[in-house]
């Protein structure tokens, strides 16, 4: 994951492996496509993506979590390092696509926007964004200390921002957006079914 370096880092040294289970819904993508996962946290998605191209890069914030992932036999392909999504090492023009998988929420307002520039900054004319994000919708937006509209952090340090369509469409642009909506489905927690939602979105860059 990205966000501010000490409490994600120090989660991932207390816990681990934080993110299991099956990743969340990917892109198909040409097996030779140069693909960037930002947040790349202890590899959950990051094996499946693997499983679509054999060029994929990766980075976090946390060393920790990049440590995670360097273990775990199906990710040794990839090539793996620690850097900021609000500064990538990469030159522009680097990757046919770039994933983000509930990365920039994890951003205040200013680290969201210069890590959605770096992602324009590093796709390919014709490349593929793939966001996903937490909704204004979900069941946890409004629980923590509000640090931003809509923007909460955690007990443990961490912030999560919630997002609209429109504030995703506008955050990517000059990147057009050619899928995005609102995914919802219902969790139950105790006895009763409670909302939880994301926004999902494909951008593709149209710059000549």
């Amino acid at each position: 994951m990205t966000g501010d370096t000490s409490p994600w880092d120090e989660d991932y040294r207390r816990r681990g492996d934080l993110w299991g289970g099956a990743p969340a819904p990917l892109p198909d993508l040409p097996a030779g496509a140069a693909v960037l996962e930002v947040g790349c946290g202890n590899g959950k998605t990051l094996a499946a993506l693997l499983r679509r191209s054999s060029r994929v890069a990766a980075v976090d914030i946390s060393p920790h979590a990049v440590a995670l992932a360097r273990r775990h036999p199906d990710t040794a392909p990839a090539s793996l390092g620690v850097a900021d999504a609000r500064h990538l090492p990469f030159c522009e023009g680097a990757f046919d696509a770039v994933v983000l998988v509930h990365i920039i929420g994890h951003l205040p307002e200013p680290g969201r926007r210069a890590a959605a520039a770096e992602v324009c900054r590093v796709l390919r004319t014709g490349g593929t964004a793939f966001f996903r994000g937490f909704s204004v919708e979900d069941m946890r937006a409004g629980k923590g200390a509000e640090t931003e509209p809509q923007t909460f952090r955690r007990g443990e340090g961490i912030i999560t921002h919630y997002f609209t369509e429109d504030e995703v469409r506008e955050l990517f642009a000059p990147l057009v957006p050619v899928f995005l909506r609102t995914h919802r489905w219902r969790m139950r927690v105790r006895g009763r079914d409670l909302p939880r939602a994301e926004i999902e979105a494909v951008f593709k860059d149209g710059r000549d």
